[in-house]
């Protein structure tokens, strides 16, 4: 179960964590990898932080996301992860979607929506977007997570400017 409707104004702290996410974005683009970041914030400080490494990891699960979720199970207690929040530069894709619902992480927070990505992206290859909604997969679990966003378009969106071959980013 997830919460539904648009999303709400971001909070002072959630808006600093997000912006935080999305330079973890260029960070990870600066490495030479696809431009995502993600955080994971616990009882309302960073404690933990993942870039994309598909590219030089060579490994299509090296999300953003999946590599914070591998990070914070192995450091975090299950109680501990259903306090956190996971902030990401984009909307996480199904795959990431599932690895955070299996984490017991509690909130997830995200900057540009999947649909934002795909107009960006286009048919480029190296990331094939998928139309299904975080939201989606998360409602069909068996526990809730929150979920806010898209927030901060312009922001997210410009770290992803000039980066993909398929579309007018």
């Amino acid at each position: 179960m997830t919460t539904p409707g648009p999303a709400a104004p971001l909070a002072p702290d959630d808006e600093k964590f997000l912006v935080t996410a999305i330079e973890l974005a260029a960070r990870a683009r600066q490495d030479g990898n696809h431009p995502f970041g993600s955080l994971l914030v616990l009882d309302g400080a960073a404690v933990l932080e993942a870039g994309n490494t598909v590219t030089t990891g060579r490994d299509a699960t090296g999300h953003a996301e999946t590599n914070l979720v591998r990070l914070a199970s192995a450091a975090y207690s299950r109680a501990e992860l259903a306090r956190a929040t996971l902030y990401t530069s984009t909307e996480p894709c199904a795959m990431c979607s599932g690895a955070v619902y299996w984490s017991g992480i509690g909130r997830v927070v995200y900057a540009l929506g999947e649909d934002e990505l795909l107009a960006l992206t286009g048919a480029d290859e190296e990331n094939p977007t998928m139309a299904l909604p975080c939201r989606t997969v998360l409602a069909a679990g068996q526990r809730a997570v929150e979920v806010s966003g898209p927030h901060l378009h312009e922001r997210a969106a410009a770290v992803h400017a000039g980066f993909w071959t398929g579309a007018g980013a």
